[in-house]
């Protein structure tokens, strides 16, 4: 039986069909954006990418959970 994802991954394929970037592509642009919290990163995916609010912030999310690691 395959578990169903969860979280803000549940998002990535939509994201990745929607906007034409992988999520690693994605990852990486707001690593070099060298942004610190949560909703600016939030407001630079929408302002600078065109995203909408929930994929925007299901890459953050899952984007800082990685760093926490």
């Amino acid at each position: 039986m395959t578990e169903k994802v969860k979280g803000p991954a549940s998002y990535f394929p939509s994201i990745e069909a929607k906007y034409g970037k992988k999520i690693d592509e994605w990852m990486s642009i707001l690593k070099k954006a060298k942004i610190d919290k949560h909703m600016e990163m939030v407001n630079f995916l929408k302002t600078e990418h065109g995203m909408g609010h929930g994929h925007a912030n299901a890459l953050v999310a899952a984007f800082r959970a990685d760093q926490e690691k």
